[in-house]
C-alpha cells in the first residue's frame, strides 16, 4: 500500500504573516492539528502543540505572526512511498505526521498516525509505541 492511498489529501495552508489566533481558528474550523506555512515555497509547519508550547506557555500575544512559532526544516515523504516505509520514517524521526509531496514537488497531502490507523491499526500502534518509547528515553 502506498502513502497516497491513505494520506489526507485536502491540505489547508497559511501565510507566514497570519496571526497565531487566525491559524488556531483555522485549525478549529477544519478540524486539523497541523497547518503548513507557505509563502510561495514551503517555509514550515505549525501544530496545535506548537501553539500551546511555543505561544501560550510563553505568553506570546495571539496577534504574533505564526512564523514566530512554526517549525522549519520539515520532514516529508513522497505519495508513491510504501506506507510501511513512511511509518518507519515517522518512528525514526519521532513524528506523528509527515508532509507528503508528489513527483512534481508540490504538496499532495499529510500522512498522520490517524490515517495509518484507519487502514492498519497494528502498524499505527507499533509506530506510536516506537515514537513514545523514544520520547520517554531520549538518546
Amino acid at each position: 500500500m502506498l502513502v497516497k492511498d491513505v494520506m489526507t489529501k485536502q491540505v489547508v495552508t497559511a501565510a507566514p504573516e497570519a496571526s497565531i489566533r487566525d491559524v488556531a481558528r483555522l485549525m478549529s474550523e477544519i478540524d486539523t492539528g497541523v497547518i503548513p506555512i507557505i509563502d510561495g515555497d514551503l517555509l514550515g509547519m505549525v501544530t496545535d502543540r506548537d501553539i500551546v508550547v511555543r505561544a501560550v506557555a510563553e505568553g506570546l500575544d495571539s496577534n504574533t505572526s505564526i512564523s514566530e512559532i512554526m517549525t522549519a526544516g520539515i520532514e516529508s515523504c513522497l505519495e508513491e512511498d510504501e506506507l510501511k516505509e513512511a511509518a518507519d520514517r515517522m518512528s525514526e524521526l519521532q513524528m506523528r505526521r509527515l508532509l507528503v509531496f508528489n513527483d512534481a514537488g508540490m504538496i499532495a497531502g499529510i500522512l498522520s498516525l490517524g490515517d495509518i490507523a484507519g487502514i492498519n491499526e497494528e502498524m499505527a500502534g507499533v509506530t506510536l509505541e516506537e515514537i513514545s518509547v523514544d520520547e520517554e528515553n531520549p538518546a
